[in-house]
């Protein structure tokens, strides 16, 4: 059940104009057999880095969760959800909100499960990882808030969550923007080795799949978040007080066993819930997207990611894709948020 949402929606912040130029973007756009879509109006000049929070987050029952969620922009807008990944949180997208807010948008940013805020409702419930629970939570939260479609947007855990939304229920999503392009993946791909490069880079992933990971990441999942913010995002010169916004977010009684689960079940090391067998069953088909969206990637992404040309043809509607160039790293929301923002707004007038 949802609890009473307030109907009055306030805008969380406001944009402050830059008298600067416009942020330098090199963009790169492979449009997928589709004709130049007219443009659209270009989003006034932001520094990311220039919202430090949110206003009060709120609370809603959804699903099996209690999900903590910030909102932005008017409440009658076309709505965009805005996902995160790991190790980050809503955070990332401080800045990229009240772009959209300022745009008309009405912005929903929720604490995934294991994060924040959001908190299961009963303590039967299995702290499953798997990546269809994670789809499922943001279907039952765009129930609760009585949202019929969103464009869905997100890197990381949250690319990978669009994605699965927008290839089951395509009737909920009316366009998706997804950094490092398709991401559904199953166990039984995920059985193939890859180059030992390859390996390399998901170090982490064989890390928890040791309960010496576990105690590992229990103890220090500050500095491993750390870690993997610096290792994923090189050239991104992040200051303590931008990490530690996001990092209390790890404090969450359930982030460890949401993370462990979730890298072990891609391996195959751990089981899902039966009620999404029949998701994943879909899932492991691969199956295309028929949305329209804009996959974006960034010059600097130290994290494992694919190459755009390899899953160009997994869109079977309206498609583009950008890279963003300048140093900008994994965590593309936060760290290029003007960019991630247009898309968002472009892949809406497809």
């Amino acid at each position: 059940m949802s609890e009473e949402i307030n109907q009055h929606r306030r805008r969380f912040f406001g944009v402050a104009a830059v008298a600067v130029a416009a942020i330098e973007l090199g963009m790169t756009r492979t449009a997928s057999a589709q004709s130049e879509q007219p443009s659209t109006a270009q989003l006034p000049a932001i520094k990311a880095g220039s919202n430090t929070s949110f206003e009060a987050l709120k609370q809603v029952h959804a699903g099996v969760l209690d999900v903590g969620y910030a909102e932005a922009g008017p409440a009658n807008g076309p709505v965009v959800l805005l996902l995160h990944g790991w190790p980050y949180d809503i955070h990332a997208f401080l800045d990229v909100a009240p772009l959209l807010a300022s745009a008309g948008y009405r912005v929903i940013v929720p604490h995934l499960r294991g994060y924040g805020t959001t908190r299961f409702l009963s303590t039967e419930t299995p702290r499953n990882g798997q990546q269809s629970a994670l789809a499922a939570d943001m279907i039952a939260l765009m129930d609760a808030l009585k949202i019929e479609k969103a464009i869905v947007a997100g890197y990381d855990w949250g690319a990978r969550t669009a994605n699965i939304m927008a290839a089951l229920w395509p009737e909920r999503c009316k366009a998706m923007v997804s950094v490092s392009g398709y991401l559904i993946g199953s166990q039984e791909a995920n059985k193939k080795p890859l180059p030992p490069k390859a390996e390399l880079a998901w170090w982490y992933q064989f890390y928890f799949a040791t309960e010496r990971g576990r105690l590992g990441y229990e103890s220090n999942r500050r500095d491993f978040a750390r870690l993997i913010w610096q290792t994923a995002s090189p050239k991104w010169n992040f200051d303590d007080a931008t990490f530690d916004r996001s990092a209390e977010s790890f404090d969450n009684p359930d982030h460890v066993d949401i993370v462990i689960h979730n890298y072990r079940w891609r391996l195959g090391l751990a089981e899902g819930e039966a009620k999404f067998d029949a998701y994943e069953k879909t899932l492991t088909t691969g199956p295309k997207i028929s949305v329209p969206t804009i996959t974006m990637e960034a010059d600097a992404n130290g994290a494992p990611h694919p190459e755009p040309a390899s899953y160009a043809g997994k869109f079977s509607g309206k498609y583009e894709h950008r890279t963003i160039t300048g140093g900008i790293g994994h965590n593309l929301p936060q760290e290029a948020p003007q960019a991630f923002a247009q898309a968002v707004i472009d892949v809406d007038h497809f």
